[in-house]
Formats: C-alpha cells, structure tokens, sequence
C-alpha cells in the first residue's frame, strides 16, 4: 500500500533519525516503518456506561488496523459524562469537553503525523469533537460509535436514563413511593452504552452515519450487539480504501452531506444539540451552514419516528426495522437526501443503500410514512424575536401544541427552578425563564435536563413552558426553547425579563416575544448589569474568554 500525501514515516528517517528509534523502541520491525500508521483515539474511561467498553473497541480496532497491513496505535482522550453532571456544577465542563476533545485528537494526530484517524466514541461531546478534529486534520479518517445501551426494566416498564430523572418530578408531586423511586434509580441503566432515546448520543451517531463518516449501521447495533465488535474489526479494510484511494474528511463533509446529516435529525427526532454541533463541525469543515439553512431543512422534513423522550420506543427497536440504514434509503427513494454523497466505504451513499431492505410499515409503528407523519414538518424551529435577536432553538414535537402563551417566572440559576418546584410555586401556564446559564454565563451552557424531567414527572410538562440561554439534553421534552441568543451574561434581552412579563413561543410563525415596549426594553438596559463570574483561573476562565455565541456553534478558535 502506498503512503498517503500525509505520510510521516519517510519524512522521519531523513530529518529525525530519533523518532525512528523511538518507534523501534515502541516495538516495530523495520517491516512496520514503510506501514501507514493509523492513530485510534479512543474516548474510553470507566467512570460512564457510556464510554466504559470503548478502549475495548480501540483494540478490535487496531487489529482489524493490523490484520490490513497497517500499524494501529491507540492514544486516548478525554471524556464528561453529561448524565451524571446534568443539574450540579460539573455539567459546566460537558460543552468545554467538546471542543478539549478536539483539541487533543488534533494535537496528537497533528504532532505525530498519522497517515489517518480513527476515533472510538460513545456520549454526547466525544462524537462532535472527534468530527471536528477530523475536518481540522483532513487525513483520511473515520469514527466508530459505541452503540446504544440496552433499556434497563423495573415492574414491567422499560426505562432509561431520563427515567431516573422523571422519578425525581413524581417524587416531588408525591406519586412515586420511596421503594419505587430507588427501583427506578437501580434498574434504568442496565450496563454499557449510550443513553436509549434519540437523545444527543444516539441523534450524532444517526447523524454521522447519514453524513458517511461511519460504517453502514454504526449507530443502529447497541453496545452489546455481536455486530458491534464486527464493525470495529472491518474498520482496517475500510481505513485502507481510504489510503489508496485518498479520500480526506472534507471530501465526505462537504454542504450536501450536512443537509443529510440535519434531514436525519429531523426525520428521527434528534436532540437540539445537533444544531449547536453541527454549526460547530461546518466551521471545522470551512463549509457554509447557519441556523437559516437548519430551518429550512426542518420546514421540508417531516417527523416520521417515534422514539424517546417524545415517543414511546428506543433506539435498540430500530434494529428491528432495519436501521438507520432502512430510513435513509426510504428517505433518499423520496427525494430527502443526496446520494450522490462519498461515505468513507469509498461508495456514495446511494451505493451503500442500493442492497439494504425497505423500510415496511405493516408491522411496525416506530417509524411512520412520510404520508402520515407525526408532523409534518421538522420538530426543531429556529426562533427569532425581541427575545431572542440572534436566534434560538425549540424542540415541539406538536404534541405539545406549536403555540405557547404565558406569564414569565423567572429563574437566575437553573438550582432555582428545582425549589420553586418542590415549594409548588410553578404553576400552569407559566414560562421559566432559566437565565445566566449560556456558554459565558453557565459557563459552558449547562443542559437542563434535570428540570425538564422534573417537570414532566410533577405532570406540568403540557402546562408550562421553559426558555433559556443554556442547553436542553436530547433527553429533554416538554415546550422546550434553548439557546437564546444572545445570552444574559452578554446583555441579551432574556436576562431583563421579569416575573409577570407576558411571553408568547410560535413555532408556526417561528418568533418569540417579550411583551413590553420598546422604551420599556431600553430602560431595563440601563439598569442591567453582568453578573461577575467567579472562574478567573483554569479551563473555564479560557473558554468564557474564546467561546462564540450559541448562533455560532458556541466555537472557540473564531
């Protein structure tokens, strides 16, 4: 196999007969230095069921890397697991991680001039910045997704993580005995994987596949599935193709694929994350993509499956149905998605789908046709408004109404709502206002899932609404907008919001609207001051200083 224009080897023997030792003392044979050596980022760590099997992954990886006459070497970066710091003050990280992840993978494959990449990855920001560092990187590259976790049980109910949280909302109204309640805690995560739903990890794993940058059904075998091992071991032959046939990260990102990328988002029911991210990976890629393109797929897309935290059913049941493969292929036979599209197989897409079953819906109610959708048009809208000038997401599903009319109660801090909610004091027909918590203010943009899940197990969720400058989880649902921009700590209209201020959300006119004058915005200006944040030091001071806003993909290297 011929080196690739990226081939360090050569290039060592000649100006650093050093580094040629040092790969002699690592124990390769003078055979392995004419090798393409493959760099295998795992995000593997055992501290969430996430991440815990992945450098188990990285060595079938690097065999399959081996047995295709290659040189894998395994080097790790790091990982926040966005479960268990949603609601406290590591959440803080979960969003810096995503950008420190890329980062690290570009700095290593970078400094030690792999001939490719190949990322391992399992939770919520490893996916986005390993995508980011291999269109920063542009050598040839691809991901592996860890899969999906199995659905834990509890009394014949199926649960997963955003089960535990909802137990804590029924606890607070009083519906759940102390015995159930720890049941639930006990019983929702029953080994390794990905959170269950469509949540952040399983809509960037759907997404990635659509996009090409993994192999066909990457993101449809759950963690434990045998195929799961299987896909890491052919990842070799395919990392080859690539190398002879030169084909880089941005020849697979480039717009189309996006737009494949954001239309399964939407058919799926995809976290709002993945707006935030993929704004984020186009900036890596040097490709055109803003919140007004994100839109406009949405308004062509309809929401065709019904999966958690909306639906009723997991990604586990899509293996049943064929896959995300099956969806692509219905949706590109209907004109929803390019197939014209390179996918690191060295096939296009529609190459990749041309032997994959149809998608039937005699038997199966997880994934609707797209005559009789769920909606008929994309779940995530790009609101604007005085609110929000600069953009903000909202996930409606529909079921939650697409007009939402109510009166402010303002939260400073998302803690806030989690008292006023075991004091009673939220109330139907309430907007929370949960502020100060953007990429700056939080800082990091916290997710809140936490309050979200309360709300919905308290039985409030289809009686109240909840805006912020922080993050939703993707297993966040309820009359939910996120993102505002820009954010309090930034001067951002939400922070001058007051309780009993009168708020209208429309996802069919896509605005939102802070109902007072115009004067009366610019004499709450006047009196308007930042809050001071106590990070003067460390990783979080750096990224308050660097972060963009939320309409930019919260990047830190504009």
């Amino acid at each position: 196999m011929a080196l690739n224009k990226f081939s360090r080897t050569l290039t060592q023997e000649v100006t650093n007969p050093a580094a040629k030792a040092m790969l002699y003392g690592i124990g390769l044979t003078e055979d392995d230095m004419n090798k393409p050596q493959i760099g295998i980022a795992s995000t593997g760590y055992e501290g969430n069921p996430c991440n815990m099997h992945l450098n188990g992954l990285s060595v079938h990886v690097k065999k399959g890397i081996q047995d295709n006459g290659m040189v894998g070497l395994i080097f790790h970066t790091i990982g926040v697991s966005d479960g268990m710091t949603n609601g406290n003050d590591g959440m803080s990280y979960s969003l810096p991680s995503r950008d420190i992840i890329a980062d690290s993978i570009e700095n290593v494959v970078g400094a030690q001039w792999y001939d490719g990449v190949i990322a391992v990855v399992g939770c919520d920001k490893n996916m986005p910045g390993a995508m980011m560092a291999l269109a920063r990187l542009n050598r040839p590259g691809m991901l592996v997704y860890g899969g999906t976790i199995r659905s834990g049980e509890y009394k014949g109910k199926k649960l997963d993580i955003v089960s535990a949280f909802e137990a804590l909302g029924q606890k607070f109204a009083g519906n759940i005995s102390d015995e159930d309640y720890e049941g639930v805690i006990k019983h929702s995560i029953p080994g390794p994987g990905a959170c269950g739903g469509m949540y952040t990890a399983n809509t960037m794993a759907s997404s990635m596949e659509a996009m090409g940058l993994v192999l066909p059904n990457s993101s449809s075998y759950p963690a434990t599935h045998e195929g799961k091992k299987a896909e890491c071991l052919a990842i070799g032959a395919a990392m080859k193709v690539l190398l002879e046939k030169n084909i880089c990260p941005k020849d697979i990102m480039t717009r189309k694929a996006f737009e494949n990328a954001m239309t399964i988002v939407m058919a799926l029911g995809g976290s709002t994350n993945a707006v935030l991210h993929y704004l984020a990976i186009a900036h890596a890629a040097g490709v055109s993509f803003t919140l007004q393109d994100i839109q406009a797929i949405s308004d062509r897309t309809p929401l065709i499956a019904d999966l958690k935290p909306s639906g009723k059913y997991f990604m586990e049941d899509m293996l049943s149905i064929g896959g995300v493969q099956s969806v692509m292929k219905y949706l590109l036979k209907e004109g929803y998605m390019h197939g014209d599209c390179m996918t690191v197989t060295g096939k296009t897409l529609a190459e990749n789908l041309a032997d994959v079953e149809d998608l039937e819906f005699e038997n199966q109610k997880i994934v609707m046709p797209l005559d009789k959708p769920i909606k008929k048009t994309g779940h995530l809208q790009i609101l604007f408004g005085n609110l929000a000038p600069e953009g903000s997401v909202a996930k409606i599903t529909g079921k939650e109404g697409e007009r939402f009319e109510g009166i402010a109660k303002v939260c400073e801090r998302e803690e806030e709502i989690i008292e006023f909610l075991s004091k009673g004091e939220i109330k139907a027909g309430h907007v929370i206002v949960i502020r100060n918590e953007g990429p700056k203010g939080g800082p990091g943009m916290p997710e809140m899932l936490k309050p979200t899940s309360a709300i919905m197990g308290a039985g409030l969720g289809d009686k109240v609404a909840m805006i912020t400058d922080g993050r939703f989880s993707g297993g966040s649902h309820g009359f939910v907008v996120g993102h505002v921009t820009p954010e309090a700590q930034e001067g951002g209209p939400i922070g001058l919001v007051k309780d009993g201020d009168k708020i209208t959300i429309d996802a069919v006119s896509n605005t939102m609207t802070l109902h007072i004058s115009d004067e009366e915005m610019a004499e709450r200006r006047k009196n308007w001051k930042p809050i001071p944040s106590p990070f003067t030091t460390g990783v979080l001071r750096k990224y308050i200083k660097n972060v963009s806003s939320a309409s930019l993909g919260c990047v830190t290297d504009l």
